[in-house]
């Protein structure tokens, strides 16, 4: 391995000094280091801004928790850059490893002693007057939801040009199998295995009370087009990017084309994760 990439946690100083201990560890084993805090882009409407990784990069480490990892997932976009994640807390479902045992794990990489999962994305599109308006690729959800006040939102579903159903509700998730621990486990959606290829769809709050989530296959193409009447309805993606939506956008979700390849060690184990992060067994 001759060229790696750290990108830390903002307004983290212990995020900052163990990103610099990396670097000259890396560096003693005469591995070039590209190496950068992330970048705030919260307040860019209908995009972001991004961090150029270098292509020669042949592993990105991420030093933060999930919502950092997230952000890196999105600067590397459709390229095939492997991505390990260390938590500077807890264990994460998408940092797996911990600041006290990273050097070790960092160099049974460098051994060779690693498998590469391949997440799947989404990549979801919204089209105003039959123009494009909004395109990204997603790795955890994308989610349609109401301002505080706005009316419940109103939503037509098609599944490849099927029509599905008509939710009511305080919004709609789409969520991968990496995401299905995220928002959508807190709206009642299931857990499903990270490796899985498929498409969770979990109404939040939704006024009928048997429209419940689906899941789906990855090959369809979701399409949502929304109602005349909706006001103040936001389209956000990972929590963290995303654009207000109008009366009469569509908006359509898809598998993406290129996985994101996440390095596994093998001490790190998905089901203990889960038993950790969900505390089950726990009484």
């Amino acid at each position: 391995m001759k060229h790696v990439a750290i990108i830390y946690k903002r307004s983290r100083p212990d995020a900052k000094t163990l990103a610099g201990e990396l670097r000259d560890w890396f560096e003693q084993q005469d591995i070039q280091v590209f190496c950068t805090q992330n970048i705030d882009d919260s307040n860019v409407a209908c995009g972001y801004q991004k961090i150029d990784i270098p292509q020669s990069a042949e592993i990105a480490v991420v030093l933060g928790g999930d919502g950092t990892f997230l952000s890196v997932a999105r600067f590397l976009e459709d390229r095939s850059t492997p991505v390990i994640g260390v938590n500077l807390g807890g264990l994460g479902f998408l940092t797996e490893i911990t600041k006290e045992t990273c050097h070790r794990e960092l160099q049974e990489i460098l051994n060779g002693k690693f498998e590469i999962e391949q997440r799947m994305r989404l990549q979801v599109i919204t089209r105003r007057e039959g123009k494009e308006i909004f395109r990204q690729s997603v790795l955890n959800d994308v989610v349609i939801n109401k301002g505080a006040l706005a009316r419940i939102v109103d939503v037509k579903i098609n599944i490849d040009g099927r029509y599905l159903t008509h939710y009511r509700a305080d919004g709609l998730i789409f969520a991968t199998p990496t995401g299905s621990t995220a928002y959508n486990l807190s709206a009642g959606g299931p857990i499903v295995y990270p490796t899985t290829r498929s498409i969770i769809l979990t109404p939040i709050c939704p006024f009928t009370l048997t429209n419940r989530p689906i899941i789906l296959p990855s090959e369809v193409v979701i399409e949502v087009e929304l109602g005349e009447r909706i006001k103040d309805v936001t389209l956000t993606c990972d929590g963290q990017v995303g654009c207000q939506l109008a009366p009469s956008d569509t908006i359509f979700i898809s598998a993406a084309a290129n996985p994101l390849r996440l390095i596994k060690t093998p001490s790190v184990d998905y089901f203990e994760i889960l038993r950790t992060k969900l505390k089950w067994g726990q009484y």
